[in-house]
């Protein structure tokens, strides 16, 4: 199937008390919507301080996983190590927990119909926190292009519909690098899905691309199934920090994990960690 951005018309929504029939019918054509001012500047730099909390435990217990899913690591500007990607960061803070609990997460549940879809507040990663850094001892800059669908696969089930909510904490113009998509490619037949591009190898601009004007606070939602990537920022050091908190929405059987759960192979396989 070949998908065409020539019908792509760049908006942004407000999320209210519930989903409008424009805002289902985009989402439902481009597999991706933004909506702005999702939390306030207040409640972002509470969330900052809640994560930098949760890394300076981390870092001081010398913990690498979180229930068999590995940690990242770096170096902040100024040379010290830092984590940049951490997961299950809910099962950590009261506040972030609590935060799962906003019923304005449950509206978005109807972007999945006719599925049933639910919070994954114990399942795949949890709550993730990604923290890009683009300087030279940075180990998290960038993410090629990939689908989220090999994970079922490799997890030995059938591909289901899931939608990666992020939380931007924040501002992001796009020249400042970040979330790039195709939009349309999440109904790509199953070939296109798995190989239309080198999962997580390929980090080449694509001209069917889109990129986003975040600024603090605002929430972008994509269907699991698109091709998607992060584009490194051109700045260095402080300049192109980029901090946004991930919660999958997903389907199918329920799978919790625990302190005990086995790290998922794709984990051991990759050497870039997904999202």
């Amino acid at each position: 199937m070949k998908i065409s951005t020539s019908t792509f018309e760049s908006k942004t929504f407000t999320l209210g008390d519930q989903l409008t029939q424009e805002q289902k019918e985009y989402f439902d054509k481009h597999g991706v919507i933004q909506f702005k001012h999702f939390i306030t500047s207040e409640t972002a730099q509470l969330f900052i301080d809640e994560l930098a909390n949760i890394e300076k435990q981390w870092l001081a217990e010398g913990i690498e996983k979180v229930n068999g899913i590995p940690l990242k690591f770096g170096q902040d500007p100024v040379g010290n190590k830092m984590i940049q990607r951490m997961c299950f960061t809910n099962k950590y803070s009261p506040v972030l927990a609590e935060f799962l609990k906003d019923p304005r997460f449950s509206i978005l549940l109807e972007l999945l119909a006719p599925y049933e879809g639910r919070i994954s507040e114990e399942e795949k990663d949890g709550l993730v926190f990604n923290h890009y850094v683009n300087q030279p001892n940075s180990k998290f800059t960038q993410m090629g292009w990939h689908t989220d669908s090999p994970r079922d696969l490799f997890l030995g089930q059938k591909i289901l519909p899931m939608l990666n909510v992020g939380i931007h904490l924040d501002t992001c113009p796009s020249s400042n690098g970040g979330l790039r998509v195709i939009p349309g490619t999440q109904n790509q037949g199953m070939l296109k899905l798995l190989f239309g591009k080198k999962q997580f190898i390929d980090h080449r601009p694509d001209p069917r691309e889109i990129a986003f004007e975040i600024e603090q606070g605002d929430l972008t939602v994509h269907d699991g199934r698109l091709w998607h990537r992060v584009e490194v920022s051109p700045n260095f050091g402080e300049k192109s920090r980029r901090r946004v908190m991930y919660v999958p929405i997903i389907t199918g059987k329920y799978k919790p994990k625990t302190a005990n759960s086995r790290t998922p192979f794709y984990h051991r396989l990759a050497k870039v960690v997904t999202k």
